[in-house]
């Protein structure tokens, strides 16, 4: 076994017995799901994103109902994720948070461009946006894990 498998399990360890009302599941990738209070973990992954997980529980994050919101969740968790790695001695690259970050801006940039026009429209209810320029509107999926795609709603 070596180092990194070591400092992860004990890691794992520590955070199960300092966060008893979260529930640990191996899983293919790593998330938060707060129907389950659960964090689902990547064995041997990147303790970065393990310790950002714990911050969505620790914070007792839900759902969100705009991208934005999501957004900010993200950025708090992050922030959240640096202090649990203090205090278990851990080191956190800044440059490798925001990368993920920008991640999450990028999408909502994606979600929240025209598909008529370029411009950048605005959220009216979720996954549904409107065009101040062109007066368009079009709604998307989720694509947090998948392909974007915008679909054209028709005006009346």
């Amino acid at each position: 076994m070596d180092a990194t498998t070591t400092q992860s399990i004990n890691l794992l360890n520590k955070l199960q017995q300092d966060f008893p009302q979260i529930s640990f599941h191996p899983a293919k990738d790593f998330f938060w799901s707060p129907p389950d209070k659960a964090v689902y973990f990547i064995p041997d992954g990147d303790v970065a994103a393990l310790l950002h997980e714990v911050a969505h529980g620790v914070l007792n994050h839900q759902r969100y109902t705009k991208a934005i919101q999501l957004i900010e969740m993200e950025r708090q968790a992050w922030e959240e994720a640096r202090i649990l790695a203090s205090r278990y001695n851990i080191a956190l690259d800044d440059d490798n948070i925001e990368d993920h970050i920008d991640t999450y801006r990028d999408w909502l940039h994606a979600r929240s461009t025209c598909p008529t026009c370029k411009a950048t429209g605005i959220e009216e209810a979720k996954n549904v946006y409107h065009c101040l320029s062109c007066l368009k509107n079009w709604s998307v999926n989720e694509a947090r894990t998948c392909q974007l795609r915008r679909y054209k709603i028709a005006t009346k």
